[in-house]
């Protein structure tokens, strides 16, 4: 069950917060921006050139180059809260350069921007962990919250494992086999924290961080992020 100050996260509008998001054209990202609109928020996205149409309506898009330091820090300015979502589409073990070449690059820009901006409030999209599958990308998320800690700003750092949703739709096969390892004891704990969300789960749960912002750090794995996607 939620707190019942949970209750509230789709059922009202908060004061507008000023949202600065990388990310804004993918899986979550593009899902995530319609929602935050609607509620009122301000939204800047960084996109690369040519990619701007891809936006949902609303955004105001911020063209630059993620992976080149520096290159996007002057537009941060003025936000409450950056949300940090690019990452290699599809991870798997055969991406581990991909990981270190693109999530690891972009999050260290990400980060120097933030901070030089004055950020109150940072949202990282993170990984369930530990695990004993998909150590290069543990490994890279890893590192991106280290980075994140060691620069002072307050974060939420969110862990899902998989997201089912359209075009991620295999893993419902594995729901059975997640059913019984939660209720043996000597699974039960793994199961809950490697298990799989929802997208919808996954947007309640983002909207809800960018509107609570964080004081210090704060993660939502994935029972949490079931939690706050209870309706």
């Amino acid at each position: 069950m939620r707190d019942e100050g949970d209750e509230c996260l789709l059922c009202y509008f908060p004061q507008a917060m000023r949202v600065f998001l990388t990310g804004g054209t993918g899986y979550i990202g593009s899902r995530l921006i319609p929602l935050l609109g609607q509620r009122g928020h301000e939204i800047k996205a960084l996109v690369r050139l040519g990619s701007e149409a891809r936006l949902p309506a609303g955004t105001t898009p911020i063209v630059a180059d993620p992976l080149r330091m520096d290159s996007y820090t002057a537009q941060v300015s003025g936000a409450d809260t950056f949300v940090h979502l690019i990452g290699v589409p599809h991870p798997s073990p055969a991406k581990a350069r991909q990981f270190r070449e693109i999530d690891l690059v972009s999050a260290q820009v990400a980060v120097k921007a933030a901070r030089e901006a004055g950020i109150g409030h940072f949202i990282y999209l993170s990984v369930a962990q530990p695990a004993s599958l998909m150590q290069a990308f543990i490994a890279v998320r890893s590192e991106g919250e280290r980075m994140i800690r060691e620069c002072g700003m307050a974060a939420t750092f969110v862990r899902p494992w998989y997201v089912l949703g359209p075009g991620h739709r295999w893993a419902y096969a594995l729901l059975p086999f997640y059913w019984v390892c939660e209720r043996l004891p000597p699974t039960r704990e793994s199961a809950r924290r490697l298990g799989l969300v929802t997208i919808a789960q996954m947007l309640d749960a983002m909207v809800w961080a960018v509107e609570n912002p964080a004081d210090g750090v704060r993660i939502l794995d994935v029972p949490k992020i079931r939690e706050l996607g209870k309706r």
